[in-house]
């Protein structure tokens, strides 16, 4: 230990003043959380004070802050040329020989059988990773050196990148003087991720700020692809609260494309130490990494996240050399953990046919003029509130990027470079497009939408949208639950946010068209089908051990999702109601689908599930159920059991779920049956012999009641759920549920559309309405306000 340098495993976070947020952060791991199960390789750090000393030496710290204080950060060009001038004044100066000497022999000291190791050389700003601002990305880091000479030229590189573009311009407009910044070099052992994979993971979930979950991105080779938003990397999701009690806990899984990686390089400097490589056909349709190591990684966030007391942002590796785990970086997450108990919503007004899709960086819409930027030489042509359209970002790009309507990339993953920046900066960004630079065309005006879950859009046109605020600290007394309506996993936790009991009707038609899009009996007969269509599927089910796995698993996550978000309410899921026509659309559909001339009354729901041709599939929906409530210790989830025409069709699913493992009050586990046909309510005593309670289903039962097509505009002006004769049905099954002590809610469309239809069925008893999550937050106010007025 010397004044200018300090080993890694002696440093913590009262060293920031010294070694920087980055640096102490590691120290502080190394030194409390290795027996916990978090791996930190080791090293050693320069210290504040050394650079400041190298400054002075040199003779340029007061050419420096003279040439800072005078320049204009929002001039761009002068800024360029501000921070061009500084960084040849470093490179230029010497270090001084005590700071040489103490590198040398610290390097010497991490030599592993007398042969120098290859190291990391990463930057520590002393100002850096404060709770308050992200510093993440704004210096360099060099990897794969290996040598004392190209360490000591690499630690000079990261000197000098304290006074990069985007470090000047972003110490400005975040308040921090530059005098009060210093630089310390972290240097440390490598993990051979070039041999394996590495990525970010965050403790929360990046976009909802959701708590509970540990968001987990990862691609083959080093880590800085997936940082720079160079590939579109595998995405996870872990489910914290269950990780020590759970067979799994991994709620999502989402495969990248992953088409590059970055590995080592013979260069004779830093700059050329690494090269960029394609990545194996074969490696692309796999996950990068096994659930085990899914789940090693979600404890070590978990682990890192308690220490600290707060939500964290981490770098991890896996080093194919040894096959261990590393957290290689770790500092606070600084834009969820701001957020308060607002609740932000946009929505789009108009449609149109996108451009462009890809993951979507927070949930607002942002428009302007187009314009498409294909490197830094151009960055004059961005103007205030314009569309930034390019291949991707790095943090030179930061300056033009703030003045930005929205940003749209054609690689990167949700954990890259400008997804950070669009968060911090609170505008949209859509990430990994693909080809956004060619499809967007350049000077046309844009809508940048993030609202619709974890896909983003970029529409052609300045579309309409809404844009609501609402504070949930103070929602008034109500006597009736309120759930929510949700069909799409990616929305879920977002609609977490909202006040809530849970959901009262999630739908799984939704997981199976947009999350699997393949029929299951394609899948159960995968053998019989033609190689055309063997070979459509097979691409769509890469990663998977195999078709009908794909189908369980991917059921599994859209439901455990679902759950986790709104957990420990319950959470009923509606066993698929697609019609004959809905499900010949799913690939390979056609070929297992009857035509029907009137497929609303045709074969679907319950006479579905117990025939002899669709029994199979619905057994695959049964397993999904049983992994979400026993292997991932789920519950809370409930089933709805839809369209049962008659007792005989009542009792036939009722033994079917048993036969299958899913009988009620085991473990609290409710069915419920949706109340929606005329027989349903006329017989309600006997059907819910069978069942745990009703919940009404305002649409079909609106629609058979009074006969008819609420899909026909001829007829469209008479559907309406406050008929009296609706009203009628409505009430009977609501008092025939309370006198039998059983549940009773509505999921139909009903009450979001009708907040005084919500105020009636409170009057009446109803124990929950299930609403659209946009209506949620109106329609409670306007239920509390009555329901005051008549209590006053």
């Amino acid at each position: 230990m010397t004044d200018n340098v300090l080993p890694l495993d002696q440093l913590g976070m009262n060293d920031v003043a010294q070694v920087g947020g980055k640096n102490a952060s590691l120290g502080e791991m190394i030194a409390n959380l290795g027996n916990l199960g978090v791996t930190v390789p080791g090293g050693f750090a320069t210290t504040a004070d050394a650079f400041n000393r190298f400054l002075d030496s040199a003779g340029i710290r007061e050419r420096i802050h003279a040439r800072l204080d005078a320049l204009d950060v929002d001039d761009v060009k002068a800024l360029a040329e501000a921070g061009q001038t500084i960084r040849d004044w470093v490179m230029d100066s010497e270090l001084p020989e005590d700071l040489r000497r103490d590198i040398s022999a610290a390097y010497a000291a991490m030599a592993v059988d007398g042969h120098e190791v290859t190291v990391a050389v990463r930057s520590s700003a002393t100002a850096e990773d404060l709770p308050d601002a992200s510093f993440a990305g704004q210096q360099e880091t060099y990897l794969n050196v290996r040598g004392i000479e190209p360490v000591l030229h690499a630690i000079k590189l990261v000197f000098a990148s304290l006074f990069n573009d985007r470090a000047i311009s972003y110490r400005v407009h975040q308040g921090f003087a530059h005098a009060d910044v210093s630089l310390s070099a972290g240097v440390q052992r490598m993990v051979r991720s070039d041999l394996a994979a590495s990525g970010v993971m965050f403790s929360i979930d990046t976009e909802s700020g959701f708590e509970d979950a540990v968001f987990i991105t990862g691609s083959y080779g080093l880590g800085e692809t997936v940082v720079q938003g160079a590939v579109n990397p595998d995405e996870f999701y872990v489910y914290k609260p269950t990780l020590d009690t759970a067979e799994n806990a991994i709620l999502l899984k989402n495969r990248g494309s992953k088409l590059i990686k970055m590995v080592y390089a013979d260069g004779n400097t830093p700059h050329e130490a690494v090269q960029t490589v394609p990545v194996d056909a074969e490696d692309r349709a796999r996950f990068c990494i096994g659930n085990a190591q899914i789940m090693q990684l979600a404890r070590m966030a978990v682990t890192i996240e308690r220490h600290y007391g707060r939500p964290m942002d981490i770098e991890w590796a896996l080093d194919g050399e040894d096959q261990q785990l590393y957290i290689v970086q770790a500092r606070p997450e600084t834009v969820q953990s701001r957020a308060g108990r607002v609740v932000e919503r946009y929505q789009l007004k108009q449609s149109a046919e996108p451009l462009v899709s890809g993951r979507a960086v927070g949930n607002r819409i942002g428009q302007g003029i187009a314009r498409v930027i294909n490197d830094l030489s151009q960055m004059d042509q961005i103007g205030e509130g314009d569309v930034l359209v390019t291949d991707m970002t790095d943090p030179d790009w930061e300056p033009i990027m703030k003045r930005a309507s929205a940003i749209v990339t054609n690689r990167g993953g949700r954990t890259c470079h400008a997804a950070i920046i669009a968060r911090e900066l609170g505008i949209p960004a859509v990430v990994g497009t693909g080809s956004c630079t060619e499809d967007i065309p350049a000077g046309s005006p844009v809508t940048v939408s993030c609202a619709e879950g974890d896909t983003g859009y970029a529409f052609p046109g300045l579309l309409e949208f809404e844009h609501q605020r609402h504070e949930l600290s103070n929602m008034p007394e109500i006597p009736v639950k309120i759930s929510m309506n949700v069909a799409n996993p990616e929305r879920a936790f977002t609609f977490a946010s909202l006040p809530h009991a849970g959901i009262g009707l999630a739908r799984l038609e939704f997981i199976i068209s947009n999350m699997i899009g393949i029929h299951p009996r394609a899948l159960l007969e995968f053998d019989s089908l033609d190689d055309d269509m063997q070979t459509q599927i097979r691409a769509r089910i890469a990663g998977y051990a195999s078709p009908v796995d794909y189908y369980v698993d991917r059921l599994s996550e859209g439901i455990a999702t679902l759950a986790a978000a709104f957990a420990p309410e319950r959470v009923i899921v509606r066993m698929s109601d697609f019609k004959s026509n809905e499900y010949a659309h799913l690939l390979g559909g056609d070929q297992f689908e009857p035509q029907e001339e009137n497929p609303m009354i045709g074969f679907r729901g319950a006479s579905r599930y117990i025939s002899d041709t669709f029994r199979p599939s619905f057994v695959l929906e049964c397993d999904a159920i049983k992994r979400v409530r026993n292997d991932m210790k789920l519950r809370n989830v409930d089933i709805m059991i839809p369209f049962v025409r008659t007792l005989g069709e009542a009792k036939g699913v009722h033994e079917l779920l048993a036969q299958n493992g899913l009988e009620r009050g085991s473990d609290d586990f409710r069915v419920i049956m949706m109340c929606e046909i005329p027989a349903n309510v006329m017989l309600a005593e006997d059907f819910l012999e069978y069942f745990d309670g009703f919940s009404i289903g305002s649409n079909d039962l609106t629609q058979l009641t009074l006969g008819l097509d609420r899909d026909s505009g001829l007829v469209a002006s008479s559907f309406d759920e406050r008929d009296p004769a609706v009203m009628k049905m409505l009430e009977h099954a609501i008092e025939v549920c309370r006198s039998a002590g059983k549940y009773v809610g509505i999921c139909g469309q009903g009450p979001s559309d009708h907040p005084d239809l919500a105020e009636w069925l409170m009057e009446r008893g109803i124990t929950a309405i299930s609403l659209n999550p946009d209506t949620v937050v109106d329609t409670w106010l306007y239920m509390g306000e009555h329901y005051s007025a008549q209590r006053d």
